[in-house]
């Protein structure tokens, strides 16, 4: 009986201790989720380059000449546990070295089959279908990290754009200088031999340039973009362009100096801006035959400059008393040239403010109550009647039309048809007239306000994913589906500068609101390059971007065109959803890209998530076998 009741005994103290270890185990897993989910709450771990230096001054030079890539310390607390594919990555080649410079859309090659009348050579010309190119770009064999801004207003490295011609040519004007391993920017140009700067407080004598009102600018012919360069320490920011001509990589120059800059050119198309989008555009003997095609260009200047906004022309043919001997032109040519321009300025009811020196500055009219009567007499050219089909803002590929693009209507003389603007920097965060007047489909005030809201949280989570936001890592950014902004408006605070792109396939067209933040931005289609030289860009943002294009283009393209214009080490952040990402993830892992997909800023559980990438450092080699076959 006593054997019975020891073994009773044995079994149940047996279950005690099988239940003890049952809810100890249990007490162990609750824990460990626990602290699991607490450490999922924590931002995801940054990236951390490893044996990458960036060059902040001068005498810095790249430690890797290699095509060696650098690594990242990926460390993923991210709940979701994405799908691996059986699907393999596909190594992407990198192109001949002779494609270093390629710019898709601007191939003097292929722009030598079109007509030369307006320039239509040197407009935008993208390849065929059988003619893309499915490698990388490669950068220079000897290529360096450029220089920090703002040592890079005034160097770069000679290696990065191996191009002496400027210097030649333009050695008088001081345009650019080869000291050693680098090139310096001494700040002059043709029509200001004293230096831009100087230049520039000329200007300041005769417009109230620096009261804040004027914000965003234009250069039209930039050379290498010093006005503009100049321009950014009085808190005006100018979008410079030039075409890809003769003056082997002035816009290559300028971007490599930290400056915003475009390929571009005055031709037979709208420019790629919005009506009304800059308080100033400039001139400097810029080339560009203001005077013919009954005043044309000037008419395109007049669609893209703001109510008030002013024309500034120096150089030919101002002040030719001085210079006609010089320029190589007789006094009776200069003199009907001037006397064309100063009809067409007047023709657009433009008010010629001063002439003094070598300078000549015209105003346009804050509104149209005046022209119109004055177009009652003499209608040539007539104000522009738009309508759906001819919208003032759509500037893609559309043909330069010889009439007044016409201001919103006010009925007070005193009035800006355009509504009053706000100085800078109030303006970057003030409501924009395009919204206050409801033009903006489905945008008001409080979604302007609470988008700026979201973009002030957004840009606090990516400084914890990618510190090198907080320590000026970035110069030239780029968002290529920019909306209202919101991304560069709240990276005002560094310094950098940000390309706001809109998609012309975005269902808003926003660029206009953009411009009226005081910000500056392009049209673009994805499904083209983009007017930009390779390596010209530290950062790019695409929030959206390959969701919106997915059943447009091939992906692929999208991703090689943004390797083309990325820095090496430039970083990528895209936005979208996880299935869009991982695909991206996959084929961005074959242009020798390192990625980490991250949570979204509100948590694990928002099924927008992020893409971080970047872009490692290699470069060419000095040889002609390398791949640049089309697939």
């Amino acid at each position: 009986m006593a054997k019975d009741n020891t073994g009773l005994h044995h079994q149940t103290e047996a279950r005690r201790k099988k239940l003890t270890l049952v809810l100890g185990v249990s007490g162990l897993c609750i824990l460990f989720y626990v602290l699991g989910a607490w450490q999922t709450s924590n931002v995801p771990a940054s990236f951390s380059k490893i044996g990458c230096e960036t060059q902040s001054n001068p005498s810095s030079t790249t430690s890797s000449s290699s095509s060696e890539s650098a690594d990242l310390d990926f460390k993923s607390h991210n709940q979701f546990e994405f799908k691996e594919t059986n699907l393999t990555i596909k190594n992407f080649e990198p192109c001949d070295l002779s494609l270093s410079e390629y710019t898709p859309c601007e191939d003097r090659q292929r722009g030598r089959r079109f007509d030369r009348n307006m320039m239509k050579y040197r407009e935008r010309h993208c390849p065929s279908k059988d003619e893309l190119l499915y490698c990388l770009i490669p950068p220079p064999p000897n290529y360096k990290i450029p220089f920090k801004w703002p040592q890079s207003r005034d160097y770069a490295w000679y290696d990065n754009i191996p191009h002496k011609e400027l210097s030649v040519e333009k050695a008088v004007q001081n345009w650019i200088q080869v000291e050693g391993d680098r090139f310096r920017f001494p700040g002059g140009g043709t029509m200001f031999p004293r230096g831009a700067d100087a230049y520039i407080d000329d200007i300041a004598r005769l417009i109230p340039l620096t009261a804040g009102g004027i914000r965003t600018a234009i250069d039209t012919g930039c050379g290498v973009a010093s006005f503009g360069a100049y321009l950014l320490k009085r808190d005006i920011m100018a979008v410079s362009f030039a075409p890809r001509d003769t003056h082997e990589a002035q816009v290559q120059f300028a971007l490599e100096r930290g400056v915003p800059a475009i390929i571009g050119i005055m031709g037979s198309k709208r420019l790629p801006y919005p009506a009304r989008a800059f308080d100033l555009a400039h001139c400097s003997r810029c080339l560009i035959p203001w005077f013919k095609n009954e005043g044309l260009y000037l008419m395109e200047v007049d669609r893209v400059l703001r109510p008030g906004g002013y024309w500034i022309l120096s150089g030919p043919p101002i002040n030719w008393k001085q210079y006609w001997r010089g320029w190589e032109r007789t006094e009776e040519d200069l003199k009907k040239e001037q006397d064309s321009i100063e009809d067409v300025a007047k023709s657009l009811c433009w008010k010629k403010v001063i002439e003094k020196g070598d300078l000549a500055i015209w105003r346009k009219p804050i509104n149209h109550i005046e022209c119109k009567k004055l177009k009652q007499n003499n209608n040539s050219p007539p104000i522009c009647s738009l309508d759906d089909n001819n919208n003032a803002d759509f500037a893609w590929y559309k043909d330069l039309e010889s009439c007044i693009t016409p201001l919103p209507e006010t009925n007070n003389p005193e009035e800006s048809s355009d509504g009053a603007l706000e100085d800078w920097p109030d303006r970057a965060f003030a409501v924009p007239p395009r919204i206050i007047r409801g033009t903006i489909q489905d945008i008001n005030a409080e979604k302007f306000r609470e988008d700026n809201e979201v973009w002030k949280e957004r840009i606090a989570y990516y400084k914890k994913i990618v510190p090198e936001i907080s320590h000026g890592r970035f110069r030239n950014i780029m968002d290529m589906n920019a909306h209202l902004g919101g991304f560069a408006a709240s990276m005002l605070k560094y310094p950098s500068w940000t390309m706001n792109v809109v998609p012309i396939d975005a269902e808003k067209q926003t660029l206009g609101v953009i411009y009226e933040r005081g910000l500056i931005g392009t049209y673009q289609d994805w499904c083209e390059g983009f007017s930009t030289y390779p390596r010209t860009y530290d950062m790019i943002h695409a929030g959206g971007l390959f969701s919106l294009y997915e059943n447009k283009c091939d992906l692929t393209l999208i991703l090689l065109e943004m390797d083309r214009i990325l820095r090496p080490e430039g970083t990528v952040v895209m936005r979208d959803n996880v299935e869009m990402l991982t695909k991206v993830e996959r084929i961005a892992k074959g242009m020798k890209w390192n990625t980490q997909i991250v949570d979204h800023e509100k948590g694990p559980y928002n099924p927008e998530k992020i893409l971080v990438a970047v872009k490692t450092y290699w470069t060419g080699q000095p040889s002609n076998n390398n791949n640049n076959n089309n697939n």
